[in-house]
């Protein structure tokens, strides 16, 4: 029996294990926390991090692996790729791994590459900010170099918040370093996020959605995302491209990649974050339901070199997920949805018992859970999202 190692089981990643044991595949888990649910679905399970690259390894070669996943997890994902180098298994390459885990890193690939990238500049200590600040233009966003959904972000538009804005990216920081980038505008309404899959090279499934901020909690912390994409033919067709040249520049062979995009007001394409694995809040789920394909089940067979059944099918318009969330801490005691939008969830998956402590919503690790929604036509879509908190109510202690 052909074996994987999986880097992390929190209650999003146990979908890994089980499309893998669903494949016949034995199934070994490594995990820091002592009470993360996937090592109740796993056949092996070590306590040990996900970012320890040399322990990880060690587990590899000891449990003689035929293949490494990292699945929706950004600090994971170069163990991964180094894991995979190491012992000759599939993977992308592990520079290029890294260069997409680290903001720094990959602002210098995007500008070293003739891709747009905002001015920006990684730093350690705030003595260095503030003798560079002169170089930069209001508005700036302060965040960690090595963080996701938008831990440890803050947007300056004036440096009297600079000093809270680099403690809190420090905070999130494992490396204890932070970039800072100018602030592009978009013409579009929403940012452009989701995720696309490679195989062979080239990009096979195009998971390009709305990405939705609550401007009520925090306007930089994604609550959900919508399908179709709204941006012109020929934007997005521009964005298409960028993100295949981005996939030949950096040599991906195969997987999933979390994508953020904007287009400005010149029609250029900026790409903002590059994952080298699926995006979190279950965006395979919803890609699942929108091209009816099993993307965790792709992500699986790409990990080990398995052939990859590639479907071409139609999308169905209309979806949209929507990550529950509170504005405040507290105890949690249920959640009540309106009438009307009740009709339209398809699914929900709530993470927190009730009793549970809750935190107010800063970045994505706080959701209490994920609403999947479906719609007949986009205005209805766009009406009952726009108003969603209405429609939402945490009973919260």
């Amino acid at each position: 029996m052909k074996k994987i190692l999986l880097l992390g089981g929190s209650a999003q990643q146990v979908i890994a294990i089980e499309t893998a044991k669903r494949l016949g595949l034995y199934t070994v888990l490594c995990d820091y926390l002592l009470d993360n649910p996937g090592q109740y679905e796993a056949d092996r399970f070590y306590l040990v991090s996900t970012t320890d690259k040399e322990a990880v390894l060690l587990v590899a070669e000891k449990e003689k692996i035929d293949g490494i996943i990292a699945y929706a997890s950004d600090p994971a994902a170069p163990t991964a790729a180094y894991v995979a180098d190491k012992l000759g298994l599939p993977g992308n390459p592990y520079e290029s791994v890294q260069t997409l885990c680290n903001k720094d890193k990959f602002r210098r690939f995007l500008k070293n590459n003739g891709f747009h990238a905002p001015f920006a500049n990684g730093y350690s200590t705030l003595q260095e900010i503030e003798q560079d600040i002169c170089y930069y233009h209001l508005p700036v966003i302060v965040k960690p170099v090595d963080s996701s959904g938008s831990k440890g972000a803050t947007v300056l538009h004036s440096w009297n918040g600079l000093v809270q804005a680099v403690n809190f990216a420090f905070s999130f920081s494992r490396t204890h370093r932070l970039i800072m980038e100018e602030y592009i505008e978009k013409k579009h309404k929403y940012l452009i996020g989701g995720d696309i899959f490679v195989y062979e090279r080239k990009v096979i499934q195009w998971g390009l959605m709305n990405c939705h901020r609550d401007s009520e909690v925090n306007p930089l912390v994604p609550v959900g995302k919508s399908y179709p994409l709204l941006l012109g033919l020929d934007d997005i067709e521009h964005v298409k491209t960028t993100l295949q040249r981005l996939v030949d520049k950096l040599g991906i062979v195969s997987g999933p990649m979390n994508v953020e995009l904007i287009v400005d007001k010149n029609d250029n394409v900026w790409p903002i974050d590059i994952g080298p694995r699926s995006g979190g809040n279950m965006i395979p789920d919803l890609l699942g339901m929108i091209f009816d394909t099993d993307v965790v089940e792709m992500s699986v067979c790409a990990a080990m070199g398995m052939p990859i059944n590639v479907k071409e099918n139609e999308a169905t318009l209309y979806y949209a997920t929507h990550n529950l969330h509170t504005s405040k801490n507290g105890v949690f005691e249920g959640i009540d949805y309106s009438k009307v939008l009740k009709k339209h969830i398809v699914k929900e998956c709530v993470y927190k018992k009730l009793g549970d402590n809750v935190e107010y919503f800063d970045n994505a690790s706080k959701a209490i859970g994920i609403a999947f929604l479906k719609f007949d036509n986009q205005r209805e879509m766009d009406s009952m999202l726009e108003n969603i908190n209405y429609h939402i109510s945490m009973k919260i202690r």
